[in-house]
């Protein structure tokens, strides 16, 4: 066949893409042997004698997993053929002429084997060859030598790869718990079950069980990465989030919730069978170095750690008289394990797995007392409830844990899954014991405090419920039960409290006391809204919040103890201030994250400070403001948008500007916002709903008004300037980062001093709001 013939006779790939029903291992092998089909036609059409050349596909082509963008790698290999400058170039051109993306090499069986004694990606590439046409023999001998060379060498290349893996794993996160996970090379993710199969290649026969779930784990991250290459028309394995609802779709998941969801849940599995297999091999086949670290724990070889649990070669393994029946047993292995930071033997988790029964109605004593002291190891206990999840025996003991498991939460603010936030919340819990009276209920609530998350309706009225027949199954009293839903009802309080509400104002301290009803209850709602802030992700916790936190914590605590409320309220102004103000001086001072502003009053000043803050690159917190004798005085506490030191003659400089009206403030947001602010195509879930509320019950001397949106620069600017068109005067106003969602809370008055109560002065009040929030967003 002439090349023009064999060019002419298409790779007609568009064929199977088109074909919709085709999907995962199914579409890759389907393009795969397209592809093959087509090489060989062009392999016939140029090379004339076969004797001593092939074609061999390496990588994921030589395994058959071929995603639509994925590259075609190859290798032509010769016995010292003379004319291989000639042959390679006309087989190559054609592939490229087909717009694919050709990833090749020539080379002697001696060149590649040589080259596979110091290159671990050669050795890994050959592990998946697969002969595509030419001498049969010569890749038959080639991928022959190369395993027996891999086995031989596994002791030397085993560690490099398991050192690779982690690092992979460091620079790429988890697929389970990313919100644009990448498929590929994250934890969890497709290359983890290559490093796998190579590991196998060198040493050891997967167990048949987990070798069929991986493979099913497998399929799933397979064929999201396959559809995304379809549905994106583009290489990539990061599944952004604007690709997800289309990837979805044609998967034929209910949403996108419910893709990421089963990603999720493989990845997780993929991970710790991973990590399992990893250990192993540490344990027993890897270099004498690993082996002597392993060495120090063995000393405690047949030690017993508790009622029919022993270590045994480095694991906690349920002896052979324990009755795997009983749940209590899982949890003294699973108690051990985390104390003595070792892992659960396996074959102990396979019996438990076919013989635990569920935990019965009312939980012995003894059940409770270990699942207690379990969370109470911290930061041990995520990875030891992940083996009792992921051998399907945590919810026996939780069964209200299920429809929590791997449950996505698609925002920028959180971090995890909400099943493993609730994990890392109750690790983070454990280092704050010393804050309060009763560890016990701090590990339980921070774990179960969102358990209502997995349920239809709102997560906290139907975790108050779920907790409260969870701590009565485990024999709490009525006492620590009605403790234990407080801190599900409450969870989110004093956060909400403190970044959304004036701390001066009595009436603030009075509800916050009054919710918490005792300084019990309150001190562990403090404890937990650090650890849930924490496990929520970087956005959810700052050294500013943490202050709020404490300092209402603190007020709260003062007066439910008896405490005169007015010793700790009404610290702003300062009487400096106060003398200032009388004395009509200005003041422009930036001093830490502290901007104060003393001058005379005049319509509009907060917006103007504001907006002067925020063309200086800083992003308002807290502010407050105080009008008397003609003056105004406001005070902003602030950070840099960059993370960078406050430049603070530069934004005085700006402020002055901005108060003598001599700065564009609009127009310079304007050009800012369209030079340096990207909008994504498509934002995450917003965190909290976008709404405008007016609450005139919250506080006795202002109106409260509470504005949640998208995060835009300059935002604050225009709302207050939308305000002060309208006669309020600014009294605070505090600014809650959610990340890619924020919550404004102003407390206001009108020209009279009052509060607003008139219904078209609220609507108006509305409307202007509305339209300055959607000015940020045009």
């Amino acid at each position: 066949m002439a090349t023009s013939e064999a060019r002419a006779s298409a790779l007609r790939r568009d064929e199977l893409l088109a074909d919709r029903a085709m999907v995962g291992t199914v579409l890759c092998r389907a393009l795969a042997r397209r592809t093959d089909e087509w090489l060989q036609r062009i392999f016939s059409a140029e090379v004339a004698d076969s004797e001593g050349i092939a074609m061999v596909a390496v990588g994921g082509y030589g395994r058959a997993e071929l995603c639509p963008y994925s590259d075609i790698d190859l290798l032509l290999l010769h016995r010292d053929r003379p004319d291989i400058g000639e042959i390679a170039p006309r087989l190559w051109y054609p592939i490229w002429d087909e717009g694919l993306k050709l990833g090749h090499s020539v080379r002697t069986p001696r060149e590649t084997r040589d080259l596979a004694k110091t290159d671990l990606d050669t050795a890994t590439s050959l592990l998946d060859a697969r002969h595509i046409a030419g001498d049969a023999e010569l890749t038959a001998d080639l991928t022959a030598d190369n395993d027996n060379q891999w086995r031989r060498s596994a002791r030397r290349w085993l560690p490099l790869l398991a050192q690779r893996v982690a690092e992979r794993h460091r620079r790429c996160g988890e697929v389970a718990f990313k919100l644009e996970p990448d498929l590929k090379q994250g934890r969890g993710g497709l290359r983890d079950l290559h490093a796998l199969r190579w590991v196998e290649a060198a040493v050891f026969e997967m167990d048949d069980a987990d070798s069929r779930r991986l493979w099913s784990d497998y399929e799933v991250i397979l064929a999201a990465r396959a559809e995304l290459h379809r549905t994106a028309d583009r290489p990539g394995d990061q599944l952004l989030l604007q690709e997800q609802d289309g990837v979805a779709a044609a998967l034929n998941y209910g949403d996108a919730d419910e893709l990421m969801g089963a990603i999720a849940s493989s990845a997780r599995s993929i991970a710790w069978r991973s990590d399992e297999i990893w250990a192993w091999l540490r344990e027993s086949e890897m270099p004498p170095e690993w082996r002597r670290r392993l060495r120090r724990r063995q000393s405690r070889n047949n030690t017993e750690l508790d009622a029919g649990v022993v270590v045994q070669e480095g694991r906690v393994v349920l002896a052979d008289d324990a009755d795997a029946t009983n749940p209590c047993a899982a949890l003294r292995l699973a108690r051990a394990a985390a104390a003595h930071e070792l892992r659960m033997d396996r074959t102990s988790l396979g019996r438990l797995n076919k013989h635990m029964a569920p935990m019965p109605d009312r939980w012995p004593d003894e059940a409770r007392k270990l699942f207690v002291d379990l969370l109470m190891t911290g930061t041990e206990a995520p990875p030891v409830i992940e083996a009792l999840d992921q051998m399907d025996l945590f919810v026996r003991i939780l069964p209200e844990w299920a429809p929590n498991r791997s449950r996505p939460q698609r925002n920028a603010y959180h971090q995890f899954t909400v099943d493993r936030h609730l994990c890392e919340a109750a690790a983070l819990a454990a280092d704050l014991v010393d804050r309060v009276d009763r560890p016990d209920l701090l590990v339980l609530g921070a774990l179960l405090h969102d358990i209502g998350k997995g349920y239809p309706g709102d997560h906290t009225e139907v975790g108050m419920e779920l907790v409260a027949d969870i701590a009565h199954r485990m024999g709490y009293p009525p006492t620590d039960v009605d403790v234990l839903v407080a801190m599900v009802e409450h969870h989110l309080l004093l956060p909400d409290v403190a970044t959304r509400r004036d701390l001066e104002d009595p009436d603030t301290i009075a509800e916050v006391s009054r919710k918490a009803r005792t300084v019990q209850t309150l001190r562990l709602l403090g404890a937990l809204t650090e650890a849930d802030s924490v496990a929520t992700g970087p956005s959810a916790w700052s050294k500013w919040k943490a202050s709020l936190v404490r300092e209402l914590v603190a007020r709260c605590a003062h007066v439910m103890e008896g405490g005169d409320i007015d010793e700790i309220t009404s610290r702003f102004p300062t009487p400096e201030h106060r003398q200032m103000m009388e004395a009509g001086e200005r003041l422009v001072l930036g001093e830490g994250d502290t901007l104060v502003v003393i001058a005379p009053d005049q319509h509009g000043m907060f917006s103007r400070v504001a907006g002067a803050l925020a063309l200086s690159g800083l992003r308002v917190l807290l502010a407050a403001a105080h009008s008397e004798y003609g003056m105004a005085l406001e005070r902003f506490q602030v950070e840099s948008t960059l993370g960078l030191e406050i430049d603070w003659p530069q934004v005085t400089a700006y402020v002055e500007q901005a108060l003598a009206g001599r700065l564009a403030i609009e127009a310079r947001l304007a050009e800012r916002i369209s030079t340096y602010e990207v909008v994504p195509d498509l934002a995450p879930k917003p965190v909290i709903a976008p709404k405008i509320t007016v609450d005139n019950e919250s506080s006795s001397t202002a109106t409260i008004i509470e504005l949640a949106a998208q995060a835009r620069m300059g935002l604050l600017s225009r709302v207050t300037s939308a305000m002060s068109q309208l006669g309020l005067d600014i009294l605070s106003a505090k600014v809650q980062d959610l990340g890619g969602d924020v919550v404004h809370a102003y407390y206001v008055r009108d020209h009279d001093g009052q509060k607003v109560t008139d219904d078209h002065h609220m609507q108006e009040i509305n409307l202007a709001l509305q339209h300055a929030i959607d000015s940020c967003n045009a």
